[in-house]
């Protein structure tokens, strides 16, 4: 016998967040309207049968201060001048009943004329002492608010008087001011539901129908993504307020302190980079410089329907360039070397020309002189200028510029000695700051060269003394326009038709780096002077040495 397969039942599916709060909603609108629908009702008893009372008291007094009924009360017979007297006064006020009596609860009126001369029934111990009292009593008429309040003629008490309005006559008001109540109150549940059903439409929406411990676990792996990233990461909002700024970012930019909520201009960022964060074009791979760093800066507009902010996407360029700038160095040496090969090769061939021709002093004469000329630049740098990471640049650089026709030499009073550079100085800063330097100072003196005016030459000065290492560049070019002089180590600065003004504001981001400074002033020979000043000892250090 075959067994009937059970269908698996699927496990029920989370209810999203917006749901959730919806039937949350849901239930505390029902929960408040129905708590002040019942606060409504018992309010409006209250009021119903304080009004009751109010009436009851009121037209008791009136009737008591009548002075129809004080006569009619001292008469032998009163009930035939009341009696009519008391069904006119429940007509006209709206009351249920009427009833005069003598001091000793005889009744003298009745709605049911049977029951006059019978006793009343109810307390009225309270008004023969002179006072005016109420109460909910069960008479003849059935439940009923009452007041019983004496007759008096001058301080004698010759009657009482009984008005009062039945309880069910209370509730039917009370009945028909709740169903308004009731239709108000489904009203407000009906439009509160509404309400909560559009504004929980509108938050799924925006929650994608995650649920909430979806959007807790999104909101972990967002931070965690965040902290993990290399890359710099920025968000801003349509007020270029900071949103959301990675630790990548913080390292990158020199922020300290909390950041979100500042604008971008008020984080004391560089002009240019400023103006890239403030700009609401995007920008595809643009290089900024830092206090200490070269990033390069991505920026996307977010839009949903209008410009909501601005992603913005750091990464750290500085090694990079560092490593550009020593593969331009390797790649000038090259070229110095291939120069050189080229030389020494025309030069081989002059020499064995001559000594194919018989005049053997003349070659050996020749080439006596170039060596003696190679050399001597050589003796030069490699006496003055141990550090051989210095030494093999200015080597390079000085071959480099004597093939595009610029005499670079060293001045004498130059000297590092091996060993002197301290680890903390990175010999790929130093490559930086000078390499830089010489390219843009033979730049300078080949463009400053010209009909008339000295061959281009370029100085260069590198010593170590009373605990700072002094690098300075003069060139015989034209030199800087003072007026310009404070824009020269911004990013962008330039005086070539090419490039990208990169040069010296690397210069001085590696001199700031290592904790020194860079001048600027004119050379002797009418052209620029730049001059570097590097510690090389830590400031804890200078005291005790």
């Amino acid at each position: 016998m075959l067994r009937p397969i059970r269908a698996r039942r699927s496990p029920s599916r989370p209810r999203s967040l917006a749901g959730q709060l919806f039937a949350m909603q849901v239930v505390i609108v029902a929960a408040v309207v129905a708590g002040c629908a019942v606060l409504a009702y018992v309010d409006t008893r209250g009021r119903a049968e304080d009004a009751a009372r109010h009436r009851v008291v009121s037209t008791a007094m009136a009737i008591a201060d009548s002075p129809q009924v004080r006569r009619a009360a001292v008469s032998p017979d009163p009930s035939p001048a009341l009696q009519p007297y008391a069904r006119q006064v429940v007509e006209d006020a709206g009351v249920d009943f009427v009833t005069i009596m003598d001091p000793h609860g005889i009744r003298w009126t009745h709605p049911d004329p049977t029951l006059i001369g019978q006793p009343f029934l109810g307390h009225i111990a309270p008004a023969l002492r002179g006072q005016t009292f109420t109460e909910t009593y069960t008479g003849t008429l059935g439940p009923s608010v009452r007041v019983v309040t004496p007759i008096r003629d001058g301080t004698r008490i010759v009657g009482l008087v009984s008005v009062g309005i039945e309880v069910g006559r209370i509730s039917r008001q009370v009945r028909g001011q709740l169903a308004v109540l009731l239709t108000v109150a489904s009203a407000a549940l009906a439009l509160g539901g509404l309400g909560t059903y559009v504004v929980n439409r509108r938050l799924r929406r925006h929650t994608h129908g995650m649920t909430a411990a979806g959007l807790s676990g999104m909101y972990d792996y967002h931070q965690a993504t965040l902290h993990a990233l290399r890359e710099g990461l920025v968000l801003l909002d349509s007020a270029r307020r900071v949103v959301l700024c990675n630790d990548a970012a913080r390292d990158l930019l020199g922020l300290t302190g909390d950041v979100v909520g500042r604008s971008c201009a008020d984080l004391g960022l560089p002009p240019s980079l400023t103006g890239a964060l403030l700009s609401s074009e995007p920008r595809v791979d643009e290089v900024h410089l830092t206090a200490e760093r070269v990033v390069v800066v991505n920026t996307s507009p977010v839009h949903g329907g209008e410009h909501r902010g601005t992603v913005v996407t750091l990464r750290d360029r500085t090694d990079l360039q560092a490593l550009t700038g020593e593969l331009d160095s390797v790649r000038g040496f090259a070229e110095a070397l291939r120069s050189q090969a080229h030389e020494a090769s025309n030069r081989l061939h002059t020499v064995v020309s001559l000594i194919e021709l018989g005049r053997t002093e003349e070659a050996v004469d020749f080439a006596t002189a170039e060596l003696q000329l190679a050399q001597a630049l050589t003796d030069q740098v490699v006496t003055a200028v141990a550090e051989p990471v210095l030494a093999a640049l200015l080597l390079g650089k000085a071959a480099e510029a004597h093939e595009r026709g610029v005499e670079l030499t060293v001045t004498g009073d130059s000297r590092i000695d091996d060993g002197v550079l301290p680890p903390g100085l990175a010999a790929r800063d130093l490559v930086t700051v000078l390499g830089n330097l010489l390219d843009n100072a033979v730049d300078a003196a080949i463009e400053g060269s010209g009909p008339g005016r000295p061959r281009p030459a370029v100085t260069v000065t590198a010593r170590a003394q009373d605990g700072e290492l002094l690098l300075r560049v003069a060139d015989s070019g034209r030199g800087v326009d003072p007026e310009t002089i404070s824009e020269v180590f911004r990013r962008g600065w330039t005086t070539k038709s090419e490039g990208r003004g990169l040069g010296l504001a690397l210069v001085e981001q590696a001199a700031r780096r290592g904790g020194g400074t860079v001048e600027l002033r004119r050379a002797g020979a009418g052209g620029a002077e730049f001059t570097v000043r590097l510690p090389l000892r830590p400031a804890g250090q200078e005291a005790h040495a």
